[in-house]
C-alpha cells in the first residue's frame, strides 16, 4: 500500500482553515499531552520535510502562566493571546474535568477571538469550551466518546458526529489520543500538498493518513450507558459474528428478548433498526480492510458476512458514496 495516501477531507482549499500558518493553542489545566503534541509535533515536522518555516505556533493560556497537563507535566514558553498577538487559528487544549476551567474569562476570550473572524477549534475535551461559548450552534462538531452523550443532550442546536476530526468552516473540532495528529496532516496537506503531509507521516512512521471519515470507535456502553445490559450484549454479539452474521430471531434469542423488544431498545437508544445496526457495523469493518490490507475485495466481501458481490457494493455505496474498489484506488 502506498504510504502517500491522504483521504480527502470536507475543508476543500477555498476554506478559510487551507492556509493555516500561526496555530495558537489555549491550553486548559488538565490538558491531555498526547493530544497537543501530537498536534504541535506535525507542525514541526512540516518545517522540517518542507525545509522552510511554514508554521509556527503559541502556547497560551488565559494569564500567561503555564498550565499542567493531566500527566503533570508543564508546557513551557507560555504566553496570553494579547502578547502573542493574533494566531491564524485558535485551538483549545482540554482534558480531565474540562468543566471546571472554562469559565467566563475562557468564554469571553473565545467569543471576542470569534468576533474578530478568527477561526477556532478544539482537542479531546477542548470543543466543550467552544460549546459552552455558544460558538458552536450550527455547525457539525466531535469530541472525545466518553463525552459525546452528555454534551449531545445539552447542547441540541449542534450537530454532533462520531468522526475522528471534523473541520465545518471556520470551526474544527477533534477527538484525543492521536486522532490530532491525523487532522493536522490533513491540514498540512491541503496547505503543502499531499507528498509533504505523506513525508510528515513518514516521520512519525505512520502507515495511513486517517481523514475525516474516519470514526472514532465509541464503546456501546458509552453510546446507551451501562444500565442497559440486554443493549450492550446484543451488540458484542453482532461485533463478535461478522463473518457470519446472527439473525435478528438468533440474536433475540441468545439474549432472551422478543424481536419486538430488541426493535424497540435499538429504536429508542441508537435510533436505528438493529438490522441496520449491524449492517454498518459489517459495512465499517469492511472499509478498514479495504484501507489497512491487501485482501482482494471478493475477500473482504466473504469475511464481512455478503454472500453476493453485487449487495455488498450496493451496500456500500449507499453507506459510503462510493464502490468498493473506488475506495481501494483512494488507499492506494
Amino acid at each position: 500500500m502506498k504510504r502517500d495516501a491522504i483521504t480527502p477531507i470536507e475543508a476543500q482549499p477555498e476554506s478559510p482553515l487551507s492556509g493555516l500558518a500561526h496555530f495558537g493553542f489555549l491550553t486548559l489545566p488538565n490538558f491531555s499531552m498526547i493530544a497537543f503534541t501530537s498536534a504541535v509535533e506535525v507542525l514541526r515536522m512540516a518545517n522540517y520535510v518542507g525545509r522552510e518555516q511554514h508554521y509556527r505556533w503559541s502556547v497560551i493560556t488565559p494569564d500567561g502562566e503555564p498550565a499542567r497537563a493531566s500527566n503533570g507535566i508543564v508546557v513551557k514558553p507560555t504566553t496570553t493571546l494579547a502578547e502573542a498577538g493574533l494566531p491564524d487559528v485558535l485551538i483549545v487544549c482540554a482534558g480531565w474535568q474540562v468543566r471546571d476551567y472554562v469559565d467566563e474569562t475562557v468564554i469571553a476570550l473565545l467569543r471576542d477571538v470569534a468576533s474578530q473572524g478568527i477561526p477556532l477549534g478544539g482537542l479531546c475535551t477542548g470543543p466543550y469550551a467552544l460549546l459552552a461559548a455558544n460558538l458552536l450552534d450550527g455547525y457539525r462538531c466531535t469530541v472525545h466518546w466518553e463525552d459525546m452523550s452528555p454534551l449531545h443532550k445539552s447542547y441540541p442546536h449542534v450537530r454532533f458526529a462520531d468522526e475522528l476530526f471534523v473541520i465545518d468552516r471556520d470551526r474544527l473540532t477533534c477527538t484525543g489520543g492521536t486522532a490530532p495528529l491525523d487532522l493536522m496532516l490533513n491540514l498540512v496537506g491541503m496547505r503543502l500538498g499531499r507528498a509533504v503531509a505523506a513525508q510528515v507521516s513518514e516521520q512519525f512512521i505512520v502507515e495511513r493518513i486517517r481523514g475525516s471519515t474516519d470514526y472514532q470507535h465509541i464503546p456501546v456502553d458509552a453510546r446507551v450507558g451501562f444500565s442497559r445490559a440486554e443493549l450492550i450484549e446484543v451488540v458484542r454479539l453482532m461485533e463478535a459474528n461478522i463473518e457470519e452474521p446472527l439473525s435478528l430471531d438468533e440474536l433475540a434469542r441468545l439474549v432472551r428478548l422478543s424481536q419486538r423488544h430488541l426493535q424497540r431498545m435499538f429504536k429508542m437508544f441508537l435510533s436505528v433498526s438493529p438490522t441496520h445496526y449491524y449492517l454498518t457495523l459489517r459495512l465499517r469493518r469492511a472499509r478498514e480492510l479495504l484501507r489497512n490490507t491487501d485482501a482482494s475485495i471478493a475477500r473482504v466481501t466473504a469475511v464481512c458476512g455478503f454472500h453476493s458481490p453485487c449487495h455488498f457494493s450496493k451496500a456500500y455505496r449507499a453507506q459510503f458514496g462510493h464502490a468498493p474498489s473506488v475506495e481501494r484506488r483512494l488507499s492506494a
